[in-house]
């Protein structure tokens, strides 16, 4: 009799899976939490919702923080989930938002503080025709980045410390959505753009302002009483209303297309023609799949239906271009460059400013914490080569079974411990990450005084 086969494997692998090697070309993920939990208060909690409704579609949309939730909850899952950016928000003891963007494992960190900011909910209200949450959302945002670069790349009396800081900025930014290719990439996915624009300040602070806006079309060259009736923009309409308008009390159509009471004149919007917000848009179009009877038939030229060729048919229209902002606003300015996921080692700060022995005996500092993490793992490599020999030395003086079985160890890797010592440095920095903060906002109060 013929052996039974037993299912082992039920499911394709993903290649796309967090965890696996060779994944350079993954798409970013991201989580926005909330330090703190409800202690930061009402509005930078809905500020930390909008924000999640920039990063859609990768983002934890449904995260719920807890108070004893730490720094090292999130890092720890961010690794199995494929998590490559946290963005922290938090208030300091003096009432200052501060936005921290974290890239996961090995760092940076960013520290901004949010001088101003807008909900998405006030600027809905302040606008006439707000836009409703739709499928904008369905996929990543374009991110759109201006005056980025102040440093000229040639200029030798550049300040290197400020052209390093504009680079990394810049590049932790473009890291946050998957790039797009021009070729590859169709244009109706693209729905949504997140406006990063650097402010030019002659203090040299370097202050950046967020805007969020969803990308809407409209056909140009209809007068916007045509326009009423086609389906296309039927389906765009959320008055209450009816959405076709009524014509019982004219006697001629063409009395509410040429608008007699009017006088002859349009408003100033229908007549304006907006040349630079207007693109040519091909249009997409279905073609019917040929028999190779009908393709030899057309060949010959004994086709009955003489249809057009949808090649020869133009397929390019003309569409405007209109932004319309879905919010928050946020004014941030960047006070903190960490190394390591908020770790505590302070590349730059725009507060402080250290001397040269200051710097030389931090480096000291660091150098010994660094040796001393090097020989726990060390001594964690040797504990689990030891405990690994003891097994197999073990299973070979009992056997395959037996009471070979009873002293079975959980075996740990190498890596997960390494991994477990970066969580606990992390831990224990993390705590003093926010005291830094406070005491950079007391050195400038400080200054602002004097």
């Amino acid at each position: 009799m013929a052996k039974v086969r037993k299912k082992k494997r039920t499911h394709v692998g993903n290649d796309d899976a967090p965890g696996k090697p060779g994944q350079g070309n993954r798409r970013p993920k991201s989580m926005v939490i909330r330090m703190g939990a409800g202690d930061i208060g009402p509005s930078v909690t809905q500020l930390a919702r909008d924000f999640r409704a920039v990063m859609e579609p990768d983002t934890a949309s449904r995260l719920k923080e807890r108070r004893a939730n730490k720094l090292k909850d999130y890092t720890a899952m961010a690794g199995p989930l494929g998590v490559t950016h946290l963005f922290l928000f938090s208030r300091s003891k003096a009432g200052n938002v501060h936005l921290r963007v974290a890239t996961t494992p090995r760092g940076p960190t960013l520290t901004f503080r949010v001088q101003r900011y807008a909900l998405s909910k006030d600027i809905a209200k302040a606008q006439r025709h707000p836009r409703g949450g739709g499928k904008e959302f369905l996929n990543a945002p374009l991110l759109v980045m201006n005056n980025f670069t102040s440093q000229p790349t040639g200029d030798a009396n550049a300040d290197p410390i400020k052209k390093q800081l504009e680079s990394l900025t810049t590049t932790i930014f473009q890291s946050m959505f998957p790039p797009i290719s021009p070729q590859a990439t169709p244009l109706n996915s693209i729905k949504r753009i997140l406006l990063l624009n650097r402010e030019t300040q002659t203090d040299g602070s370097y202050i950046i302002s967020l805007r969020h806006y969803a990308i809407t079309t409209r056909r140009t060259g209809v007068s916007r009483r045509v326009r009423r009736f086609d389906p296309s923009e039927q389906r765009h309409r959320e008055k209450k209303t009816g959405a076709l308008p009524n014509l019982g009390k004219l006697e001629d159509v063409a009395d509410y297309i040429l608008d007699p009471a009017s006088g002859g004149y349009t408003s100033a919007s229908e007549t304006e023609l907006d040349t630079d917000a207007e693109v040519e848009v091909t249009q997409t179009t279905t073609q019917r799949v040929l028999s190779k009877r009908e393709q030899q038939k057309q060949q010959n030229g004994d086709s009955k239906d003489k249809r057009k060729d949808p090649e020869q048919v133009s397929g390019v229209e003309k569409r405007a271009v209109k932004l319309v902002e879905l919010g928050p606003r946020l004014r941030l300015r960047l006070v903190k460059v960490e190394e390591g996921v908020c770790e505590g080692r302070v590349m730059w700060n725009e507060f402080v400013t250290k001397t040269k022995g200051e710097e030389k005996e931090l480096e000291e500092k660091w150098e010994k914490r660094r040796n001393e993490k090097e020989e726990r793992k060390k001594v964690q490599r040797e504990n689990v080569e030891r405990k690994r020999q003891l097994k197999k030395n073990t299973k070979a003086n009992a056997g395959e079974g037996g009471e070979g079985e009873q002293d079975e160890d959980e075996e740990w890797d190498s890596d997960e411990l390494e991994d477990w010592d970066d969580l606990d440095d992390v831990n224990g920095s993390q705590d003093n990450a926010d005291e830094d903060v406070d005491e950079d906002d007391e050195d400038e109060d400080e200054d602002m005084e004097d």
